[in-house]
């Protein structure tokens, strides 16, 4: 399960799908059958693969270039939490902000998915300070992955700039609405924002119009001007559209390849928070509306529901 899972469901995304729709980006399991023309895969391989919609199923049918081969020593639970994450963090880091040694980031939402993606993607670059925003009962269990860690409800702006006092190189952005505005405030100049989420547009059980509308009435009108003047680059990252409608499946092949890497060399490891039964994919999607998450929910077909204790 993702964020957009969400806010597919909600209707918070341009163009939603129409019903009936099964949900899901990403999934992994065995190859049970080929293309005619496919090549580099047999039938009972392991594989992680990218989907266009349709993965919360048993089976899963996608283009070859989406696909694959899980390195022997993951699990199919860790390869299912891998793909989005990794290769979103990676990217804004690396391809878009240019990450290098001694530089600073802030990353919101530092316990989920992406965010501890984030944190360990940083640790393999020498000298980077991560600060996160996460919900404070999420601190025990990832302070170790981030330097300084705030509470998502506390003014993470001024502890920021108490720590340092020019701000940050980089802040990933997942929430959108007043935080655009004081995350282009804290970037030093040639810092980089870059938005890649809008959960906070993801309310209450229906989509609310007048949250939705106030969360966009609060994005900060961006001036080029201003821009220009205090050398900042802003800019948004969506890793389905980079896939689906922009057809950059070679690009983020190389990329899946380099991070494949570092998990072979123990460098990274996706954070499974939980497996869930096909069943119970309305409780696993409240655990992440109500932000209770660390790591990565896992669908898994072939988990039966846990019995509901009296």
């Amino acid at each position: 399960l993702n964020f957009i899972d969400l806010m597919v469901r909600q209707g918070n995304i341009d163009n939603p799908p129409k019903t009936p729709l099964v949900p899901g980006f990403e999934c992994s399991g065995i190859v049970e059958a080929l293309g005619d023309s496919v090549k580099g895969f047999e039938i009972g391989d392991r594989v992680m693969a990218f989907v266009n919609y349709n993965a919360w199923a048993e089976v899963v049918c996608t283009p070859v270039e989406f696909v694959y081969k899980i390195p022997d020593d993951m699990s199919f639970s860790e390869a299912a939490a891998f793909p989005m994450n990794f290769v979103t963090a990676y990217m804004m880091l690396f391809e878009v902000a240019n990450l290098r040694e001694g530089m600073s980031v802030l990353v919101h939402s530092a316990g989920g998915g992406v965010g501890q993606a984030v944190a360990q993607l940083c640790s393999t670059v020498p000298n980077v300070t991560v600060f996160g925003t996460a919900s404070s009962f999420k601190h025990e269990a990832i302070k170790d992955s981030v330097t300084h860690l705030f509470d998502r409800n506390a003014d993470y702006v001024q502890e920021v700039k108490r720590i340092s006092t020019d701000g940050v190189d980089i802040v990933l952005d997942c929430l959108c609405g007043e935080n655009t505005g004081k995350g282009l405030s804290l970037l030093k100049p040639l810092g980089t924002y870059i938005l890649y989420g809008s959960s906070n547009m993801v309310t209450g059980e229906t989509k609310s119009f007048f949250s939705f509308a106030k969360s966009w009435w609060q994005v900060e009108k961006v001036n080029p001007i201003k821009l220009y003047e205090e050398n900042k680059v802003i800019a948004g990252f969506s890793l389905l559209n980079l896939l689906f409608k922009q057809n950059r499946g070679n690009l983020i092949k190389g990329v899946m390849d380099k991070l494949l890497n570092l998990y072979t060399n123990k460098k990274i490891k996706p954070v499974v928070d939980s497996l869930w039964a096909l069943e119970e994919v309305k409780e696993a999607m409240q655990r992440i509306h109500d932000r209770g998450n660390i790591g990565k929910l896992i669908l898994d077909v072939e988990k039966a529901p846990t019995p509901l204790v009296s």
